[in-house]
C-alpha cells in the first residue's frame, strides 16, 4: 500500500512537472489568434469565436512542444542560469525521452486537429512548428535574426485566427502585430544581459535600449495610421477606432516602465503581475471590439 501511495505520488509530481514545462501562462500569446474575429466584427459572434478560440487552443498545444523541445535543447545551459535552471527539464524533474514524447504527441495532435479547421489553420500550424524548430535548433542564437522568427510567429498566429473564419486580413494589423512582437522580443531580451548563457543571444544593452525604444514608438505610429487611414475608417463607417490609441500609448509606456525597472521579467510575466498593464488589456479589447461590432466593420 505503501509502495502504491508513493507510486502514485511520483506520478502526480511528473505529471505537474510537465504542465510547468509546457508553460501554461504563455499561452497568453496565442490571444493573437483571436484578434482577427475582433477586427471583423466577429467580437460577439459565438460560431467565429468558437472557431478562433479551437484555432487558438490548438497553437496553445503546439507552442507547448515548442517549449518542451527548446527546453531539452537548452537543458545544460539552463542550468547555468539562475532563474532558468528552475526549469523542470533542466531541473531533473522530467527525462528527456519523456519531453521528447510529450512534444511529438502534442505537435501531432494540434496537427491533426488542425485540420478539422481547414487547410489554411494546418499550414499555419507547419509554418508555426517549422519556424520554431529553426528557433530552438541554433536561430535563437543568431542576434536580430531570433527577434524576427519570434515575431514571424505572432503574425503567424493572426494570419490562422483570419483562416479560422475565412476572413481577409488587414495589411494593417499584420504590420502592427509584427512591430509590437518584435517590440516584445526585444524586450525579452533585456533581462537577460546580466546574465547571459550559452543559449542566448548576446546584445550590447546600449543596442536593446536603442531598438526597444524606437520599436516603440513605430508601433504606436503604425497603429495610429492604421485607425486614422482611409481604407480603415471606410470599412469600420467609422473614426472611433481612433480613441483606442491613448490606450495603447498608455501601455507601451507601461511596459517600458516594468522593463526598465530592476527585477523586470519577460512579457508574459510583466502583464500577468502588473494590474495596470493587465488592466489596458482588457479596456483596449473591450473598446475595439464595441466600436468594431457597432460598425460593422470586416477588415
Amino acid at each position: 500500500m505503501r509502495d502504491a501511495s508513493i507510486a502514485g505520488v511520483t506520478v502526480v509530481r511528473a505529471a505537474a512537472a510537465l504542465v510547468r514545462a509546457m508553460r501554461p501562462r504563455q499561452w497568453l500569446k496565442n490571444g493573437f489568434v483571436v484578434a482577427p474575429a475582433v477586427f471583423a466584427g466577429h467580437a460577439f459572434d459565438p460560431s467565429a469565436l468558437l472557431r478562433v478560440g479551437a484555432a487558438a487552443g490548438l497553437f496553445c498545444l503546439a507552442s507547448s512542444a515548442v517549449y518542451l523541445v527548446n527546453d531539452v535543447v537548452d537543458r545544460e545551459a539552463d542550468r547555468a542560469d539562475p532563474i532558468k535552471r528552475r526549469r523542470p527539464i533542466a531541473a531533473g524533474e522530467i527525462p528527456v525521452g519523456v519531453a521528447l514524447a510529450a512534444a511529438a504527441v502534442l505537435a501531432i495532435a494540434a496537427v491533426a486537429l488542425g485540420a478539422v479547421l481547414g487547410r489554411g489553420v494546418l499550414v499555419t500550424l507547419g509554418i508555426y512548428l517549422g519556424l520554431n524548430l529553426v528557433y530552438s535548433l541554433g536561430g535563437k542564437l543568431v542576434p536580430v535574426l531570433e527577434a524576427m522568427l519570434l515575431a514571424t510567429g505572432f503574425v503567424v498566429r493572426l494570419a490562422a485566427g483570419a483562416l479560422a473564419i475565412s476572413v481577409e486580413i488587414s495589411h494593417w494589423l499584420l504590420i502592427c502585430g509584427f512591430l509590437l512582437a518584435l517590440l516584445l522580443a526585444f524586450g525579452k531580451r533585456v533581462p537577460e544581459v546580466s546574465h547571459p548563457t550559452s543559449r542566448t543571444p548576446r546584445y550590447p544593452a546600449a543596442f536593446l535600449t536603442e531598438a526597444v525604444t524606437l520599436l516603440a514608438g513605430v508601433t504606436l505610429v503604425a497603429y495610429v495610421l492604421y485607425t486614422v487611414a482611409p481604407d480603415t475608417q471606410a470599412k469600420f463607417h467609422s473614426k472611433g477606432l481612433l480613441i483606442t490609441a491613448p490606450v495603447v500609448l498608455f501601455g507601451i509606456l507601461r511596459y517600458l516602465f516594468l522593463l526598465t525597472r530592476e527585477g523586470s521579467q519577460d512579457p508574459t510575466a510583466a502583464l500577468l503581475a502588473d494590474r495596470p498593464l493587465l488592466l489596458t488589456v482588457v479596456v483596449w479589447t473591450a473598446l475595439a471590439g464595441l466600436i468594431v461590432a457597432r460598425a460593422g466593420g470586416h477588415p
